[in-house]
């Protein structure tokens, strides 16, 4: 769904990961989109939702493998737009 939403308005990008790590200690693995053109990354945001991601403000310390220390609580992402995880994952 992604792939062909991109495609279908030319746009590229590059998926990358990132650990997401919470005050509590809980953490995610999370794959990111990146793209070059930030119209087209809102354009991403606007149709499927997420949250954006600043690899040079977001990443710890700056780092190119440093993790992603969120703020707040942790609350797993169910639902993002028209995508889902499955029933039979969810708990």
């Amino acid at each position: 769904m992604i792939t062909k939403f991109c495609q279908e308005r030319g746009m590229k990008f590059q998926i990358r990961h990132v650990q997401a790590i919470w005050p509590s200690g809980q953490y995610e693995n999370w794959r990111l989109h990146c793209f070059v053109d930030a119209a087209d990354a809102q354009a991403f945001l606007d149709h499927f939702g997420g949250v954006m991601f600043d690899p040079k403000g977001d990443r710890e310390t700056g780092k190119a493998q440093g993790v992603w220390r969120r703020a707040g609580s942790y609350k797993r992402i169910l639902d993002l737009g028209p995508l889902s995880v499955p029933e039979i994952l969810r708990n």
